[in-house]
């Protein structure tokens, strides 16, 4: 199994960061917040999102975890930093998603550093 979630494409941890940046984009469609918060939900998505997409193809750029878990704790303080926590579920969503962003990039930091390992040995 080693093996193949270091292959390009293949990586779950990077995939779920794909998920979970889609859902934050796409969570103003179900849930009723402000600009403000709709915003910062789908901007901190798309990065999320985005991040996950160059981790996935590039599995062995190991600042792309780094980069996953500041992104989710970005995304876990917006409500304080961004002013709506008296919308609790916008606010319920950012700290669920930014959570699960932050554990899935820190569960994912030994594939890629072993895979970075592994191609630095190959020059």
């Amino acid at each position: 199994m080693a093996g193949t979630s270091t292959r390009a494409w293949t990586r779950p941890h990077d995939w779920a960061e794909v998920v979970l940046g889609v859902v934050a984009v796409l969570t103003f469609l179900w849930v009723d917040m402000s600009n403000t918060a709709m915003w910062t939900m789908i901007v901190l998505g798309a990065l999320i999102a985005l991040d996950g997409l160059l981790s996935l193809a590039m599995p062995g750029l190991v600042y792309g975890e780094g980069v996953q878990i500041v992104l989710g704790a970005l995304l876990v303080i917006s409500p304080w930093v961004m002013s709506y926590t008296d919308q609790s579920t916008p606010s319920l969503y950012a700290w669920i998603i930014g959570g699960l962003t932050v554990l899935v990039g820190a569960a994912a930091l030994p594939v890629a550093n072993a895979e970075h390992g592994r191609m630095a040995g190959q020059h």
